[in-house]
């Protein structure tokens, strides 16, 4: 099962994946597979690396997602996006992929380079929409393809009606599921895959989740999320900013929670970003008993 829709449909719920960046030097790079090598073990459903606005960091991404795919037991999934890139260029670095064994990708129209709010200009010779990609990557292999959702909307579009419409046409271009971007509470996912439900898709529906563990990743969260956090969690969270060790224990409280409440719903997977760090993620997954039976039963010895 080398696709993240096997991996997901396979019976084997609930599960986790995790996701990574393409590290910018050789230490990082050795913390990043250090990562990757203490959570190969708990057997996540697949493992995704990002890709650099304007493609700063594709070869980064290339050479470690061909790693991941070639060395490792893990099921890989690159993301790609459409900035500054000729369809051309799409086209080599989707073959690329291909001929080192990823058959998953994550398809991302991306922010501008320098600005994530910036104006959004087109290469000349590219394409202007995510669902375009996906119809690429469709065309040129036999690939499974993922796009991004948002709970709270994109932040360019008008409302949530049109955002779902929208979110919606990429899951009909041939998207076989969606991570959502951060969320701060269950109900805000669920009202998203209540919506895509709605408008007549059947596409998977996973939740991106950030290990709450230090005042920079609850920033980070605000940030990536673009929406307001309910005051309970900041009442919860800010007092604690002084103090790191209560700070994440409290942190990862909270996402735990909202895990569970998530797993309660019969959501299949939650997709955990992990700052190339993996504590915090294996923290969790022991919680939330996502370990896969068979790595249980080897810690047990039975």
């Amino acid at each position: 099962m080398r696709t993240v829709v096997d991996r997901l449909t396979s019976g084997r719920r609930p599960t986790f994946s995790v996701e990574f960046f393409p590290p910018r030097d050789e230490a990082d790079e050795a913390i990043l597979w250090r990562s990757i090598r203490e959570l190969e073990p708990l057997d996540p459903a697949y493992v995704s690396i990002t890709y650099g606005a304007g493609g700063t960091s594709r070869e980064g991404t290339i050479r470690n997602i061909a790693r991941v795919a070639t060395d490792t037991t893990l099921v890989p999934m690159a993301h790609l996006t459409a900035v500054d890139h000729a369809v051309a260029e799409l086209r080599h670095v989707i073959g690329h992929f291909a001929a080192v064994g990823v058959r998953n990708i994550l398809a991302l129209r991306g922010d501008p380079p320098g600005n994530p709010m910036g104006e959004w200009v087109a290469h000349p010779r590219g394409l202007t929409y995510a669902e375009e990609l996906v119809r690429l990557v469709r065309e040129l292999g036999d690939f499974c393809v993922g796009v991004s959702a948002f709970p709270y909307g994109h932040p360019r579009s008008t409302d949530l009606e049109t955002d779902t419409h929208y979110l919606v046409r990429k899951l009909d271009a041939g998207a076989d599921f969606a991570i959502a971007q951060l969320f701060f509470e269950a109900d805000d996912f669920l009202r998203l895959r209540d919506r895509v439900a709605a408008a007549g898709s059947d596409a998977l529906m996973l939740p991106g989740i950030m290990p709450l563990t230090t005042p920079r990743t609850w920033r980070k969260t605000i940030e990536l999320s673009g929406a307001t956090p309910p005051r309970w969690l900041v009442e919860r969270l800010e007092p604690l900013s002084d103090d790191p060790k209560a700070f994440r224990a409290e942190g990862l409280d909270v996402i735990t929670e909202l895990c569970e409440q998530l797993l309660a719903e019969g959501v299949p997977e939650l997709h955990f970003y992990t700052f190339n760090r993996s504590k915090a993620t294996r923290e969790l997954v022991d919680r939330l008993g996502l370990r896969a039976p068979r790595t249980q039963a080897a810690v047990t010895g039975a």
